[in-house]
This record gives structure tokens, sequence and C-alpha cells, in this order.
């Protein structure tokens, strides 16, 4: 990649360091003060994300994390504090942030060509997963290894897209299972009621335990419906927004005439790769960075928020107390009973392959 070479590797176990051409670490303080690095990517177990970041970013490196930046809220603050150097760049590895399918969408919305958003609902149960999948890691769908699930793991590429496209709700009102698919502990199914002061309302539902699963946007606004599925874009589009029609005196009651358009945006974009090329770019030329790292904090405060009313019981408002869940997960983890037995053998290519990349 033009701008970009590998300068050193880092792992806890020094024997899954496997990039012979780099320099070798076993420790992130060591490799941070190595100088042999001038910028990092954090691909670490989800808690670690914030103390590496802070002392990467101390030391005056460029930083680029992997998804979600950190666990909960308070976390999240405290690693975006860290961020002072005006000429560092920060970012994260929000990869579906590429795909022209979400960003057509977004388009569409921010134009307003699409008109007022009415109701939203998306449903992503293509993350399946095997137990072998959560048995790779003893970190893996732990409160204390991972801090949740689904909406820890997969589903931080979709809540990003979710605040990205329509930003955030007024209140969050989410039903989880834990472990209602799997031997874990955390959750693995949610389904979430959210609502804008505007009075939209959107549903999202996500799962690791359903195959074939769904992949599927809908969007109602003035304008038509828009749905993104199978690759594919469609906006059953209006003839009149639906409010004029409402208020006129024709005598149909149906609805506004429509016609339906396929929007042709190709391929899923560059991904991982693309926030890569984001990131170097911005460090050597001062690219707009496509994925703020800043910006994680959303669709952290979004899972967290969905977690806390699934405990609760009941709508949690937003902005969340970022002390209240703090306090609500270090709660989990003092309750938690969870001891797995890691298996040594990686589970099969195929345990992720099928949802990998795609949101």
């Amino acid at each position: 990649m033009p701008g970009c070479v590998l300068g050193a590797v880092c792992d806890s176990e020094a024997d899954l360091v496997p990039f012979a051409p780099a320099a070798a670490f076993t420790s992130s303080e060591a490799m941070i003060r190595s100088g042999k690095i001038d910028a990092i990517l954090i691909a670490t177990p989800h808690y670690s994300h914030t103390p590496i970041g802070i002392d990467a970013l101390r030391q005056g490196l460029h930083v680029l994390v992997e998804k979600p930046i950190s666990v909960h809220k308070a976390d999240c603050e405290r690693l975006i504090a860290a961020h002072k150097g005006r000429k560092q760049v920060f970012a994260a590895m929000f990869n579906q942030r590429t795909d022209p399918h979400y960003t057509k969408v977004r388009d569409l919305i921010r134009t307003g060509e699409l008109g007022e958003v009415r109701r939203i609902n998306w449903i992503i149960t293509n993350w399946f997963r095997t137990q072998a999948y959560y048995d790779s890691g003893g970190w893996r769908a732990t409160w204390a290894g991972e801090g949740g699930g689904v909406l820890l793991n997969q589903c931080p590429h979709n809540i990003d897209l979710f605040q990205w496209m329509f930003g955030m709700p007024a209140t969050v009102h989410a039903f989880a299972s834990m472990g209602r698919y799997h031997k874990i502990e955390v959750e693995d199914e949610v389904t979430a009621v959210m609502q804008y002061p505007s009075g939209t309302t959107a549903v999202f539902i996500a799962s690791t335990g359903e195959s074939p699963g769904t992949n599927r946007l809908e969007i109602t606004a003035e304008r038509g419906r828009v749905v993104v599925e199978n690759g594919r874009i469609l906006w059953t589009r209006n003839t009149v927004p639906m409010t004029e029609f409402s208020h006129s005196s024709k005598e149909k009651w149906l609805g506004p005439e429509s016609w339906e358009v396929e929007i042709l945006v190709g391929d899923s974009g560059e991904q991982h790769l693309g926030i890569l090329k984001n990131f170097t770019n911005a460090i050597l030329h001062g690219e707009p960075l496509l994925a703020p790292a800043r910006e994680g904090i959303h669709s952290i405060e979004l899972a967290n928020a969905m977690l806390l009313s699934a405990h609760k019981g009941k709508a949690v408002k937003l902005p969340l107390s970022a002390k209240e869940y703090e306090s609500f997960l270090r709660q989990q983890i003092a309750m938690s009973r969870a001891k797995k037995k890691t298996v040594t053998k990686k589970p099969r290519p195929r345990d992720i392959a099928n949802s990998f990349g795609k949101a």
C-alpha cells in the first residue's frame, strides 16, 4: 500500500507473531516506545483498546483502533480525551463506511432527497456464529473478557452505520437474550425499539444464532421506501411526498402513485483497505478521515443503552449516563460464572466468512 510499510508487530504470545520482515514484540508498551513505528493499528481484545490507545496517543503515535473503540461509554470518553495532539491522526476501523450502498443512503437522507424519515427497520441476523467460534478464545462472549456479545463484537459495524445515517435517537427500549443459542453469558440476540424527537421510530434486530440470516434495511420516508438488501438499493419513489398527498383534495386514499428505481452502486467498496488507505493519506496528505475515532462513542453508547434497557426491562433515555452503565457492567463482571474451556484448534474459516465484511 503506497505510503505505508509494516514496521513492527506485537502479540502477547511470541509464537503468534509470524511476520519475519518486521520487528516483533510481546509488549505493546515496548513496541510503542521502540521508535520503529509512526502509527499503530490496535486489533486486540476489546477492553485493551482503551489503555493501549491512551498509551500510544500519549507517546505521540497516530492511532487506528479496531471496532469497538472501547467497551463502554466511560472508557470511550477516557480514550478520546487522550487525543490532544492536533497533528495526530486518530481513526477507527469502521470499514463499512466505505460501502457505497450505505454512503448512497446517507447522501439521500442528508441532501433531503428522501424527505423526512418516518420509520427505520434493520434486520441483521446474518452474523451466524458456531459454538466453536465462541470457544476459540477465553475472552470471547464473557462480561470480563469482551463486555458483551453480538452488540460489542459483530454489530458495532451496523450500529455505527445506523447512527451515521440516521443520527442518535432519544430513547431506546431493548430486549436481549443472553446465551439463547450458545453456551455464553452475554447476548446473542437483540431486538431494540428506538424513538427520535421528531417521532420517527426504528427497530433494530441482531442475532448470531440464525442461519440462513437476513440483512435488510428498510426506510420509509416522505418520498417513498428504500430497501437495501442482497447488494441492491431499491427505491419505491412517490410521485408526491406523503404529507403533501395526504392534505390534498384528491379522492384517492391508498397513497400517492410511485415507481420503483434501482440505484446501481457496484461492489461493497474497499472495506478495511479503504480505511487503512484513508488513515495513511490523512497522516501524509491531510485527507479528511472517513471514520474519526471520536465518532466511535456513538455506536458504543447505543449498544450500552440497549443492554442497560434490557437489564432494566424498560426504555432508557439518551444521552446515557456513562457512570451508570459502567456500574452495571462491573456488577455483571462480579456476578459472572463463566468458566470456558478454550479450544486450541481454531474455528474453521466458514464460521465467520459468510458474514465477514458484510454489514
